[in-house]
């Protein structure tokens, strides 16, 4: 970190991210090249907010983490091979309000289109539902990059339902399913209460994935084998196990943060998802990061994937014990995609702000 010139030793919040990327570059075996591209790409997308000083209070509440950086990572594993990291931004962070926020976004993605030669027609689509006049709701667009060799990602972006208003969120998920050719895709989901995130995959995708995610408040463990609609997709026993795992017991409720089941589509012909991740807030169920740094280790273990880039990843981020706080590691993941083996995503919080004392 070089600091800031009126402040010597205090990063900014651009330096501090991407020195963390850099690292977790490192970890996940991107070359130094690549490493230095994606840092890049990281301050750029979050513009002016990259040069803001740590010293002074995030400009906006983002939803995107519980320290209100607007920057989250993953590294999600698979049982042949290193890590794919990911990164999640806000690009309208500390714009004046969620309707200028979902425009910076839009704007921000639209530039990566160009850069990157991908298409938009998808959002463009759904620009007026999820990007409307006055929009309500905890977000308006993020952006997700799946970082690969040679410097160019895959993009993917989350939007949201309640963006007309909590009430026409699932109107306006069927909407948007109709209108990209899904129009059984609706009726596919299982139960919950209401859907936080509509993601669509843009880019560089062998099969691209329209995606929707579903909250489940106060769900047992053994309630999670019963999310799936995927045929052929996890069992019921292979999620309850998750679940309860990754809550820290097989009899466990999850009533504090909500349990989130994601439905992913690919062929408009077919009905039902072609994919299924179960997501665990594990944060709230585990006392500090030591132990959900044990959960998640036992699970790479248990799906046939090496823990050893999860060990490494931790201290490429913060200085910290795990011990010491929770929620650097704030959701354990199983994704299951037809045609892919299973992969285990362990999400990583930049903890730019603050540090969440342990519980308990």
């Amino acid at each position: 970190m070089t600091g800031n010139p009126e402040r010597p030793g205090v990063p900014t919040l651009g330096e501090y991210t991407a020195g963390q990327l850099r690292r977790l570059c490192e970890v996940a075996s991107l070359d130094a090249d690549d490493a230095r591209t994606y840092a890049d790409v990281l301050v750029e997308a979050l513009g002016p907010e990259a040069g803001r000083r740590l010293d002074l209070p995030p400009s906006g509440r983002t939803f995107l983490s519980d320290d209100h950086t607007p920057v989250e990572y993953s590294l999600s594993f698979r049982p042949d091979g290193p890590p794919d990291l990911r990164v999640l931004l806000e690009p309208g962070c500390g714009t004046d309000g969620l309707e200028e926020n979902g425009r910076a976004g839009l704007d921000a993605v639209r530039g990566m289109s160009r850069r990157w030669g991908f298409s938009t027609t998808w959002l463009d689509k759904l620009e007026d539902l999820f990007l409307p006049q006055a929009p309500q709701g905890p977000l308006a667009l993020w952006c997700a990059l799946e970082l690969r060799p040679g410097g160019v990602p895959r993009v993917k972006v989350y939007l949201n339902p309640a963006a007309r208003g909590a009430d026409r969120a699932a109107a306006t998920v069927r909407e948007a399913l109709d209108r990209l050719g899904h129009q059984r895709a609706y009726a596919a989901l299982p139960p919950g209460d209401g859907h936080p995130f509509f993601a669509l995959d843009l880019g560089d995708w062998e099969r691209p994935r329209v995606k929707v995610y579903v909250r489940h408040p106060g769900l047992p463990a053994t309630a999670a084998g019963d999310l799936s609609r995927m045929p052929a997709g996890p069992t019921a026993a292979a999620l309850r196990e998750f679940a309860a795992t990754a809550a820290g017991s097989p009899d466990a409720r999850l009533s504090g943060l909500p349990v989130l089941s994601c439905h992913a589509f690919t062929d408009p012909a077919e009905a039902r998802p072609s994919g299924f991740t179960l997501h665990i807030p594990v944060r709230d169920y585990a006392r500090h990061d030591g132990e959900a740094l044990d959960r998640a280790v036992a699970l790479l273990g248990r799906h046939g994937m090496d823990p050893a880039p999860l060990l490494r990843a931790l201290p490429s981020l913060t200085g910290r014990r795990p011990q010491d706080g929770v929620g650097l590691i704030a959701y354990l993941a199983l994704a299951h995609q037809r045609g892919w083996p299973p992969r285990l995503t362990v999400y990583l919080s930049a903890e730019a702000y603050a540090v969440r004392p342990p519980s308990g």
